[in-house]
């Protein structure tokens, strides 16, 4: 029974990232009407749930941190393509796309995934255990990505407005990519140990045990469909958003309100694995995938827009104003003082949620 729930699962999880695939090319590019929308949008959603099944078995094939980092790059590095994309076709309009994608990204991840994670895990088992070695590691890159890559921009001198020259453009994409490949390094190879699950009474999980791995065949099938299953989410999240864009027009919202949308659809496949994790008592993992997606937004995105503005055309603004600054910065604070202890409450989850929502009314009404 067992094996044939598994055989029904895998084949959904097949089938519907195809006609999701499908469903992208023949909307790609086009005005649809409000019922292919809608058939778009029910698409994406089953795309989001065979990509989060697909992660969950690689995940468990490589174990972790392997599992985690493959996810959030996959999303990242079409993420980073969407707003290539994106940038390209919108001129002087698109100028602040890459920084409020990437700050909407911040966000979402250290306040809602992050804080989600951890209220999950403690009304699960009263308090939330990780490790604050490996956890810290990943606060200070993020912070020290964040205030290299969207705060400096807003002071310097050298160009009008909230942007880098381009030598400090140069200099912000070569720190971004080496500070994410040093830390990439340092989860996967020399402090592995420090990314780890651990159990409630503080105990390190190398291995799980309860289940056996998948095969290698099965593993790499799953990367593929995992790829396929995220190239729909992102395209389909871009095929819907200009009926979410009219909506909030016509609502009188704000124009960023949609980035926030778009942005919690694309990073739907890691908002359920970390809620998947944190069920099982697996609250590392959890923020692993959510400080490694945020560092990810960063330091891929950064070096990517970068060289595309060699031929984009227009501004790249990068600096954020003085409210998001004080989020950002909150954040920072907020998340330093949830992971020294190695330990979370439902308050801190709580906390971190609030963070999340504050920055969600003030971009409804800023």
């Amino acid at each position: 029974m067992v094996t044939r729930s598994r055989s029904v699962l895998f084949q959904r999880t097949t089938v519907v990232p195809a006609f999701a695939l499908v469903a992208l090319v023949l909307t790609w590019g086009r005005d649809v009407p409000g019922w292919v929308v809608a058939v778009a949008a029910a698409l994406l959603a089953g795309a989001v749930l065979a990509a989060v099944h697909h992660a969950e078995v690689v995940a468990h094939r490589v174990g972790e941190p392997y599992g985690s980092l493959v996810l959030a790059i996959s999303v990242t590095v079409i993420e980073v393509a969407l707003i290539v994309t994106l940038s390209a076709d919108g001129g002087d309009k698109s100028a602040s796309l890459a920084r409020d994608t990437v700050f909407a990204a911040v966000m979402i991840t250290c306040n809602g995934i992050f804080g989600l994670s951890l209220l999950v895990g403690a009304l699960r088992g009263g308090v939330a255990r990780f490790n604050p070695e490996g956890t810290g590691a990943a606060l200070a890159t993020v912070a020290t990505l964040a205030g290299l890559s969207l705060v400096l921009p807003t002071f310097t001198t050298s160009s009008p407005g909230p942007k880098f020259s381009p030598g400090q453009l140069v200099f912000a994409a070569i720190a971004s990519a080496l500070l994410y490949a040093l830390f990439v390094a340092t989860q996967t190879v020399r402090h592995r140990e420090e990314f780890l699950p651990v159990t409630s009474e503080g105990h390190v999980i190398e291995e799980e045990e309860h289940e056996h791995p998948p095969t290698t065949r099965d593993a790499w099938t799953s990367l593929g469909l995992l790829g396929l299953a995220l190239v729909a989410v992102v395209g389909l999240a871009k095929v819907v958003s200009p009926t979410i864009e009219s909506g909030v027009e016509k609502a009188g919202l704000p124009h960023a309100v949609v980035g926030v949308v778009i942005a919690l659809l694309v990073l739907l496949p890691e908002s359920i694995a970390a809620v998947r994790a944190a069920l099982r008592d697996r609250v590392q993992t959890s923020l692993n995938l959510a400080l490694g997606s945020a560092m990810a937004s960063i330091g891929l995105t950064i070096p990517a827009v970068a060289v595309a503005s060699i031929w984009l055309d227009g501004p790249l603004l990068l600096g954020l104003g003085s409210t998001h600054m004080v989020l950002l910065a909150l954040t920072v604070v907020v998340g330093i003082l949830t992971v020294v202890p190695g330990r979370a409450t439902p308050l801190q989850g709580g906390v971190h949620l609030s963070l999340l929502a504050a920055y969600i009314v003030l971009a409804i009404n800023p």
